[in-house]
């Protein structure tokens, strides 16, 4: 199985995928995106989930099953296979099940878990996580409402963001899940200051930018008009932008968030940092919606997955599209492939 040269199987990055709820769309798409003979040239990957329900969907998709099988308690990074399964068979999820449920989150939440210590223990070199439902985790007794917040607490991070990636536009988020009209009341210079500076580090680490500039979004239309409109503008959003350039970070704002996202997509800027969900989310699935990444920055891992949910209204019927998972699949490699060559880079550097 091994071959000579950049080609080795050995020498590739390996991906864990973790399947999502059972009763989703995750098994669909993880077998339709594998399937794919360029995707699975780019990595070897290692699947975390239920080698029932991947085998359901590959013959509903009518693919030829592709991938070894091995226990989930023996996970390793030396697997003589392109793709493996990590079956975890001792959860079952009911193929008529398609919503939420106990079961399924129990699982879901165990894939998680799993990939996110294989991660940190550097078995594999990034995770991409198919949808979960935060229903089913909630049913299961979930300590948090969803992957960010878990990644956060697993990898005993004290700052995570979530950042998008939507062709030429990447970004991240002030605030995330947040009723609207209580934004405000939870609005600090600290909450925007935290997505411009873990944002210019990942830019700088995953992506190979040397300098990124980073604009910054305004809360209130035309960036407040001199505080005809509200003053979060100079009372919050301008600190952080100055406590960032103190940092020497590249950052400039606020600016209207209806022109900003243009003059990004233009390319005057590498990334941009949206005040609340939907101001960023907007464009986000606006530019490029089958396709859009999800990132969670400011953790010690690199974690990537779909913009989308889990659809459960056309799981098992063989229509789910997996293009979002196959963008976030190579996303995560393209990302460890930069934090590999920059670790190297800097190694050097401090050994001359």
């Amino acid at each position: 199985m091994k071959t000579n040269g950049n080609n080795s199987i050995a020498e590739q990055m390996v991906i864990g995928i973790t399947m999502g709820d059972a009763a989703g769309i995750g098994p669909e798409i993880i077998v339709k995106a594998l399937a794919d003979a360029n995707i699975r040239r780019a990595a070897k990957f290692i699947v975390f989930g239920m080698n029932e329900q991947l085998c359901y969907a590959a013959d509903a998709a009518e693919i030829e099953p592709f991938w070894g099988r091995h226990q989930h308690e023996k996970i390793s990074r030396e697997y003589p296979y392109k793709v493996v399964v990590a079956d975890y068979d001792e959860y079952s999820v009911e193929s008529w099940v398609k919503g939420p449920s106990n079961a399924a989150g129990e699982a879901s939440i165990r894939f998680c878990l799993d990939a996110i210590d294989a991660a940190r223990e550097g078995i594999i070199d990034a995770v991409v996580t198919a949808p979960i439902s935060k229903t089913s985790w909630k049913l299961a007794g979930a300590e948090w409402p969803g992957h960010t917040e878990m990644l956060a607490a697993r990898c005993k991070s004290k700052r995570k963001v979530m950042m998008f990636i939507a062709g030429p536009l990447k970004l991240a988020l002030a605030t995330i899940h947040e009723a609207l009209f209580e934004v405000r009341n939870k609005f600090t210079i600290g909450c925007v200051f935290e997505p411009i500076d873990l944002l210019n580090d990942a830019l700088k680490e995953y992506f190979g930018i040397d300098e990124p500039k980073i604009g910054v979004a305004a809360l209130n239309p035309h960036a407040s008009e001199g505080g005809q409109f509200g003053d979060e503008e100079q009372r919050i959003i301008s600190p952080a932008i100055s406590l960032a350039q103190h940092q020497s970070i590249n950052c400039l704002g606020p600016f209207p968030a209806d022109t900003l996202f243009l003059r990004a997509v233009h390319g005057e800027f590498d990334g941009v940092v949206a005040m609340y969900h939907d101001q960023g989310m907007i464009p986000v699935k606006l530019l490029d919606f089958e396709h859009a990444v999800n990132v969670t920055i400011g953790i010690p891992i690199i974690r990537t997955s779909p913009a989308h949910g889990t659809a459960f209204d056309i799981a098992g019927k063989n229509i789910a599209n997996p293009a979002g998972l196959k963008s976030a699949i190579s996303t995560a490699i393209q990302m460890a492939k930069t934090k590999k060559a920059h670790e190297l880079a800097h190694a050097n550097t401090t050994s001359t």
